[in-house]
């Protein structure tokens, strides 16, 4: 398992996900989940997955295989002219990767399964953000679904759905990130650190700074402690229950 988050803002996107990947607890590693491909001044393209490691990098190469030779049955994402057909040939190419896993003498097809938050900008159209689902659909953040998870999700959503401003800086955003998945970390063994952070500001049309955050990283580490100790103490000035 992992959880990754991509978030739109006025500002532009900022993505992070995290690194761990396992198949029980006595076979954990460490695996990037975040990718990211620019054309400077033309497209910006950025994405995470989750799901069955096999079939997330196979995706991966395969895009990365066609932008070097692409080819009218399998353009290039950087041939592309918009930033929904970049979604659609993503789409497409983990559908056909899942398919062809399930195909070659397996029956559990969802162990094969994967889903992937897409995000960037062309030269011409505003950045746009899509959750793209295994079956090889997606859908789009928007005014109302301003942000995208994939994986263990739950441990670390109401943070963001109570604390997400599309108005908030790139920094803030980080921290909100930060604390969602801090959350999610003490929660649930399967998603850990280091973490990667990937900002995009609108209109930059390429890649902003780019971070990597581990164990010893002592911003982590202060928000970590300190978010704690504000639960605790806000828990200690909820009324009592008359019992």
């Amino acid at each position: 398992m992992t959880y990754c988050v991509g978030m739109r803002l006025d500002r532009g996107l900022v993505f992070m996900s995290d690194t761990r990947t396992n198949a029980g607890v006595d076979n954990i590693s460490t695996f990037r989940k975040m990718h990211s491909w620019e054309h400077p001044g033309e497209r910006t393209i950025m994405l995470m997955t989750a799901g069955n490691l096999a079939t997330t990098q196979s995706v991966v190469s395969h895009l990365e295989e066609r932008m070097k030779a692409p080819d009218d049955r399998a353009p290039s994402i950087f041939e592309a002219p918009s930033m929904f057909q970049v979604a659609q040939l993503v789409a497409a190419t983990l559908k056909e990767v899942i398919a062809n896993h399930g195909g070659a003498g397996q029956t559990a097809d969802s162990t094969f399964h994967a889903t992937i938050i897409l995000g960037g900008q062309i030269a011409g159209s505003p950045s746009r953000l899509f959750l793209i689902y295994p079956e090889g659909n997606f859908i789009e953040a928007g005014s109302d679904t301003p942000f995208f998870q994939i994986g263990e999700t739950k441990y670390g959503r109401p943070i963001l759905v109570r604390a997400h401003d599309p108005a908030m800086g790139f920094a803030e955003a980080v921290k909100l990130l930060l604390v969602s998945f801090d959350s999610t970390i003490k929660a649930n063994l399967s998603v850990g650190l280091p973490l990667d952070v990937q900002i995009y500001e609108e209109n930059a049309l390429k890649l902003g700074q780019t971070l990597r955050i581990g164990a010893d990283n002592a911003y982590f580490t202060e928000i970590s402690s300190l978010w704690g100790d504000a639960l605790k103490h806000a828990l200690d000035q909820l009324p009592d229950i008359t019992l």
